[in-house]
């Protein structure tokens, strides 16, 4: 039913964004992301393996509304049922512009579906994302953001006795990153830094949970195409979440048009 219902909404949305923005184009953009390992939200998604993502982000007409899917799965044994899809519409956009208090935003839902499993068996979940950044705030160079996250089964049915231990809960993250301008004429280097509080999400404690630091960059290969590199280490302060250090890399390759 929430599937549904989710469908109907997305179809509105369109429908409703098509009509006021005629004049512009459809943004479509693919993505294809290598990480040697995936911490969702500092928890070891599949272990010692790396993971592959690939998307399709759709932007309708400008009007902020959009829609993305993206399949997840582990690269090694072990993990073929744990592959996932994720269904996510979203509405972003930016207030008050040309101020110091400048906030970018991007506000979704997900429905993560896993289609190795039967769902009342799967940790089939929704899940609310809501995303601010303000780039004016700080000095030139320094960008701070706050993404929360709060998630839960995405069934009744879908409890412990159904073989689906899902427990409600959210994480908030902390986020400030500097652009570095190494070379004139290229792309500065993103040096991130990540704080987060988990909160109940999967049983784990609430608590402080983890810290990331990372550093990337961004190479136009053409007008259309876009390299993402990235190396990021995690330390980890919550065992309920992850007992371990975790260092890993990210290589992102982007198609718009």
């Amino acid at each position: 039913m929430k599937r549904r219902f989710l469908f109907i909404a997305v179809i509105i949305l369109l429908a409703a964004s098509r009509t006021q923005s005629q004049e512009k184009e459809l943004g479509v953009t693919f993505d294809l992301t290598y990480l040697s390992k995936w911490l969702s939200k500092g928890v070891e998604a599949y272990g010692s393996h790396g993971a592959l993502f690939k998307s399709i982000d759709l932007d309708f007409w400008g009007t902020g509304f959009g829609f993305e899917v993206i399949h997840r799965n582990a690269i090694g044994s072990g993990y073929v049922d744990m592959q996932r899809f994720d269904f996510r519409p979203y509405y972003k956009g930016t207030v008050f512009e040309d101020t110091p208090y400048m906030m970018n935003f991007n506000l979704g839902t997900e429905y993560e579906y896993y289609p190795g499993l039967d769902r009342k068996r799967a940790y089939t979940t929704w899940e609310w994302i809501f995303a601010f950044s303000w780039p004016n705030i700080l000095p030139q160079g320094f960008t701070p953001s706050y993404i929360a996250h709060y998630e839960y089964a995405a069934g009744e049915n879908y409890t412990k006795q159904s073989g689906a231990d899902i427990p409600p809960g959210g994480v908030h993250r902390f986020i400030l990153g500097y652009d570095l301008k190494a070379l004139e004429n290229a792309e500065p280097l993103r040096l991130s830094g990540e704080l987060a509080y988990t909160d109940g999400l999967g049983g784990a404690e609430h608590d402080w949970s983890y810290a990331t630091f990372g550093i990337s960059t961004k190479l136009k290969i053409t007008d259309n195409i876009t390299f993402l590199p990235g190396v990021y280490y995690q330390i980890s302060m919550e065992d309920s979440v992850c007992d371990h250090n975790v260092a890993y890399t990210g290589l992102s390759l982007k198609y718009k048009f």
